[in-house]
């Protein structure tokens, strides 16, 4: 078996006609060039260059070798290349809350698949919890979800802070017993919302539900009811309700998981998902649960 780094010397010499001219375009001894040629004389048992002239030429049997090699090098760089230069293949499973970042994780994902055509990305979007317990049990390699405190074992971690919201134009607020818009049985704000107002002591009717954050969003602004939101999608039409002695909720974090071992697309995902959950506006308004 040819080694090619004494191929790559002799290849050299015969190019340059001159030890000394290889050794530079090697950044090797003279000395280093003239042991590797020597090496690959004895352990083929012929004379592969004259020295006997001036210019160091290839001999019969050193013009035979002298195209093989060229082969066998250009070989080695095109392995090393495709190699160096494979797409990432394989698998990533993705856990999301149901809506969340439906206008600012989209474009990501997609130009993460672009940049990555071999990567087959499986997104599976439901509650917090539910997606939790999918992870915990092996369903997910990258989680993204809301937890109410310390999201130990996290990768990284965002405060999510929340507000009672009322309309600005017809609230809903004073009304007995209290209209509430809330999102489905089993999410973190309706949860949050309910246990607040029982533990005061408040009377409550659920006057609207719906998974969509547009929906309660609109719900809330019509004066259908009050709401428990992330204070980053309030907008003119709504009203936060500061000062009026409801229930202080606290702790919400987004937070994400991710597995070990994900692969240089794996890590590249969690950088893309760093970056849009650290920006200033992560869910262009579209991030709730």
């Amino acid at each position: 078996m040819f080694d090619p780094l004494l191929l790559r010397s002799f290849v050299a010499v015969a190019d340059c006609g001159n030890f000394t001219r290889a050794a530079e375009r090697l950044h090797l001894t003279q000395s280093t060039v003239s042991q590797q040629l020597r090496r690959l004389e004895e352990s083929l048992g012929c004379r592969l260059l004259d020295r006997s002239q001036r210019q160091v030429v290839a001999t019969a049997e050193g013009e035979q070798l002298l195209g093989y090699a060229r082969r066998i090098l250009a070989l080695q760089e095109e392995a090393a290349d495709v190699l160096r230069h494979q797409p990432d293949s394989g698998v990533l499973r993705l856990g999301v809350p149901e809506d969340f970042a439906a206008e600012r994780l989209m474009p990501v994902l997609a130009e993460f698949s672009a940049a990555h055509p071999g990567v087959r990305l499986e997104v599976t979007s439901g509650l917090s919890p539910e997606l939790l317990r999918l992870y915990q049990g092996g369903e997910f390699d990258l989680l993204l979800i809301k937890r109410m405190g310390d999201p130990g074992g996290s990768l990284a971690s965002w405060p999510e802070p929340l507000g009672w919201v009322d309309s600005a134009r017809q609230p809903a607020f004073g009304r007995e017993p209290m209209p509430l818009v809330v999102f489905p049985a089993g999410g973190l704000y309706r949860n949050e919302m309910l246990h607040g107002l029982d533990v005061q002591g408040r009377r409550w009717r659920i006057a609207y539900s719906s998974a969509s954050l547009a929906s309660v969003r609109a719900a809330v602004a019509a004066g259908l009811g009050v709401s428990l939101l992330p204070l980053r999608v309030l907008g003119a039409e709504h009203r936060l309700l500061a000062s009026e002695g409801l229930p202080e909720i606290q702790g919400l974090r987004l937070a994400l998981y991710g597995r070990t071992g994900l692969g240089r697309a794996g890590d590249e995902l969690v950088e893309r998902l760093k970056a849009l959950c650290g920006s200033d506006d992560p869910c262009g308004g579209e991030f709730i649960r």
